[in-house]
């Protein structure tokens, strides 16, 4: 297998995906197993039910989870850039732990969206031991993110967003203190622009034009009003009722284009520090926004 040097040095991916392994922990995958033109093992990525079965064989061959699945037609996160992620921030975190990764539990992590895959809380938790508490605004994501704990064991914390429009506020409370916040926010502004995109995305892969969304994903994950900008630029405003109470605000950041109207945004919050973080997986590059309130001469964890 060829490693992949674009993802992180500790993703446990960076070597492609080993069937074999993959389908000793999960043997469903093996129904879906195709041969690419080069005779190598794959699966159909437009077939949705192949990617169901790749992403269960792959969170149970390497974090440990022994159940996983969600409703039809929910968001079917691609596991190796969803762990960059996490060890992106983990590396964030160092810099304020004399350049050591910090581990345990004691380690508090908001997972702003969380969605019915919970996969940030299920790799992060299993990567670094982190202590992770999940929202989300669809009760039947947070219904399926309970599903999947109870049957593991795990002790995730979940709350419900009940209001649309608030971010930290009604989730976040008084006592509560967190190192990091994560998001992978909706991307598109409309439905209509949620299935441009889509079929965008199966043209350059070669696909010719396509509406099916190989993996998946609700209203609420593919788009919301404003879009990626709005949503962020919600975000930021909110955060600074929270200042004092998170080290790191953190959000994924689809086009390169905002990052400018995003930074000025923060300016005017005056933020201590913005950090801009890259990550490439496989013919595209992704990046995530940092910003903290906190000065360096309080940061050390």
């Amino acid at each position: 297998m060829a490693i992949k040097p674009m993802l992180h040095p500790r993703n446990q991916h960076r070597e492609g995906y080993d069937f074999d392994r993959l389908i000793a922990h999960s043997p469903e995958l093996e129904a879906f197993t195709i041969r690419n033109p080069l005779g190598r093992r794959t699966i159909d990525f437009q077939n949705v039910r192949a990617v169901r079965a790749l992403n269960r064989a792959l969170l149970s061959a390497h974090y440990g989870v022994d159940f996983w699945d969600i409703p039809e037609g929910y968001l079917c996160p691609p596991i190796p850039g969803r762990v960059d992620y996490i060890h992106y921030l983990a590396d964030l975190l160092a810099e304020c732990n004399g350049q050591e990764i910090p581990r345990g539990p004691d380690i508090q992590v908001l997972d702003i969206g969380t969605g019915a895959s919970l996969v940030y809380p299920l790799t992060g938790f299993r990567e670094y031991g982190w202590s992770f508490t999940g929202v989300d605004i669809d009760p039947a994501s947070i219904q399926s993110a309970r599903q999947i704990c109870a049957r593991n064991g795990l002790d995730i914390a979940l709350r419900h967003q009940s209001n649309p429009e608030d971010i930290f506020a009604g989730v976040i409370a008084p006592q509560d203190i967190f190192h990091l916040t994560m998001c992978n926010p909706p991307f598109h502004a409309s439905l209509e622009q949620a299935d441009k995109g889509t079929q965008r995305k199966w043209r350059n892969l070669g696909k010719g034009q396509s509406k099916r969304l190989n993996f998946g994903g609700q209203n609420a994950e593919l788009w919301c009003p404003g879009g990626e900008i709005g949503f962020i630029a919600r975000m930021i405003e909110q955060s600074r009722d929270f200042d004092d109470q998170c080290l790191w605000f953190t959000s994924l950041v689809s086009k390169k284009d905002n990052l400018r109207p995003l930074g000025r945004l923060l300016r005017k919050a005056r933020v201590a520090e913005v950090r801009t973080i890259e990550m490439a997986q496989g013919q595209k590059t992704s990046r995530f926004l940092a910003w903290t309130y906190i000065p360096k001469s309080r940061r050390a964890l």
